[in-house]
């Protein structure tokens, strides 16, 4: 009976705990500035991608609704590009493109870098050197050339490009993730999991994971802020679906038009302007992020 009391009142006590925790949490992030501005600009192109579809009908593969290179007007307020579709359709069903090439390559990014950094990490040895001297000869090789090649290869589906961004990217992912858990194994706790005979697998999910996680966490704000400028570049560049709108299509079709010299501004900017304000929310919300994560920086 005294067991069942004991067991109920520390069930209580951990319940309490985890809600003060949870308010804390809380209080630190409308504290903060720079992640609540992050959060909020970052909710506005969510609920675009989201809902912005189906309440603005637009169908990409309908050419000329419009003139060519057509000036706003009352109906379409963004104008025409240079097949005649509306580009505010084009901004909105872009804004979805480029949430899905930041989320499906950020976690193709975290789930090849983690693994191979916890587990370089924690093993050591010559899993360690065999690693990353792949990681190092992935990191010497430049970027760009590499995804051009990649894309040469094997298309510029949709699919294609995520899988060639998240195959190239993982090397800054590992490295962090190694350098933490070599700091990681040594404590305590980790050393006393060992004595007990937990298992390796074990020890890697319950005790370097959660403990790394929190920059991770840091890491994959950032990373879905890069790839989306990435894969905007590669558009830009003409590598990419044209079946599907992409913010850094339209910019490439200002480009080749020579918007800028005919002042066709509703070309460029709608594109420019979103791909900077997407960009900076992941920024804003990674520096707040860090800070509530982070004690020392919230001395400071």
């Amino acid at each position: 009976m005294v067991t069942d009391v004991t067991e109920t009142g520390m069930k209580e006590r951990e319940k309490q705990l985890r809600s003060q925790n949870f308010r804390s949490n809380l209080s630190l992030f409308f504290g903060n500035k720079k992640a609540v501005f992050g959060t909020c600009l970052l909710l506005f192109f969510v609920i675009v991608a989201l809902f912005g579809p189906a309440v603005y009908k637009y169908n990409h593969n309908k050419y000329a609704i419009g003139p060519r290179i057509g000036a706003p007007t009352t109906q379409y307020v963004l104008g025409f590009d240079e097949m005649g579709r509306d580009v505010m359709g084009e901004i909105i069903y872009g804004t979805r493109a480029s949430f899905m090439i930041g989320i499906f390559v950020t976690l193709l990014i975290v789930l090849v870098g983690s693994t191979i950094g916890i587990v370089t990490g924690y093993y050591g040895g010559m899993r360690d050197i065999v690693l990353m001297r792949i990681t190092e000869a992935f990191m010497l090789i430049p970027s760009l050339p590499l995804i051009l090649t990649l894309a040469a290869i094997i298309g510029q589906k949709f699919s294609n490009i995520i899988l060639i961004l998240g195959l190239t990217g993982w090397t800054g992912t590992a490295r962090l993730v190694r350098s933490q858990t070599l700091t990681i194994k040594q404590r305590n706790y980790v050393e006393r999991a060992k004595s007990l005979g937990a298992p390796d697998i074990y020890i890697m999910f319950r005790h370097i994971l959660p403990n790394v996680f929190p920059i991770i966490f840091s890491n994959i704000v950032l990373l879905v802020q890069g790839t989306i400028i990435t894969e905007s570049t590669l558009a830009f560049l003409g590598i990419g679906d044209p079946t599907i709108p992409t913010w850094g299509q339209l910019l490439r079709s200002a480009r080749v038009e020579s918007a800028i010299s005919t002042g066709s501004w509703w070309m460029f900017v709608p594109a420019g302007v979103c791909i900077v304000l997407l960009g900076s929310s992941f920024v804003f919300m990674g520096y707040g992020f860090d800070e509530i994560l982070n004690p020392k920086l919230r001395k400071r």
